[in-house]
């Protein structure tokens, strides 16, 4: 069921105040994503751009660009004269995203497992650190942010543009479900430490292993987001 801008106080976010080092817009679009990674902003309710200007302590204008920018990663849709509502993504969304990354991520990151490329895989283990450290700390933005980076630049080195902004926009749009759940209880950090043993395997030149990991990797998310 909707409901528009007059939001009860069970509705109100806590968003944080915005400063200067980037745009505004920017912020608001980044403010907005941790709300929506956090599960704050929900599915089904419309958001009035001027009262999230209100939380946010600036004008209006920001807030519709950045809830544009989301409307194009499909994170939200526009409600014609009543603001942004949060996609919704049936079980069957979901599946079938999955079912794509896996029929293009498993065999793409397969085919890099190679021992003498083991200095371009080294160069991404500090952000699979980063997604490990995220993961411990309950920063569940920077764990996105950094799992997102890890996944475009290992993609990147199968040298097809296209391929990896097809993926990126897969991941825009099956966001991760779950993950506030799955930090208090600890099972994030188990997802975040197959980064580090991918870049083994890949290290190694174990396409099998690589696979298998890919594989079973992406099957954890599915199953982050059935646990929502």
């Amino acid at each position: 069921m909707e409901r528009m801008g007059g939001m009860t106080a069970d509705d109100r976010l806590d968003l944080p105040m915005v400063g200067e080092r980037q745009s505004l817009r920017e912020q608001v679009a980044h403010a907005l994503r941790a709300a929506l990674i956090t599960g704050e902003m929900r599915p089904g309710v419309v958001y009035s751009a001027p009262v999230l200007a209100a939380q946010f302590g600036v004008s209006a204008t920001p807030v519709r660009e950045a809830m544009l920018d989301l409307a194009k990663e499909g994170l939200v849709e526009a409600v014609r004269n009543k603001g942004f509502r949060v996609t919704e993504l049936s079980d069957r969304d979901l599946d079938e995203l999955t079912e794509i990354r896996q029929l293009i991520e498993v065999p793409t990151v397969s085919r890099l497992a190679d021992s003498s490329r083991a200095e371009e895989f080294e160069r991404l283990r500090p952000i699979a650190e980063e997604i490990v450290s995220a993961s411990e700390g309950g920063d569940l933005l920077a764990y996105v942010d950094a799992d997102l980076r890890f996944h475009v630049e290992l993609l990147t080195l199968c040298g097809n543009a296209h391929l990896v902004s097809v993926v990126r926009d897969l991941r825009n749009r099956a966001r991760l479900y779950g993950l506030s759940q799955l930090s208090e209880r600890g099972t994030l950090a188990d997802s975040a430490r197959e980064h580090l043993a991918l870049l083994d395997a890949l290290k190694s030149g174990d396409a099998a292993a690589v696979g298998q990991i890919m594989g079973e990797h992406i099957g954890h998310v599915r199953g982050i987001w059935a646990e929502h």
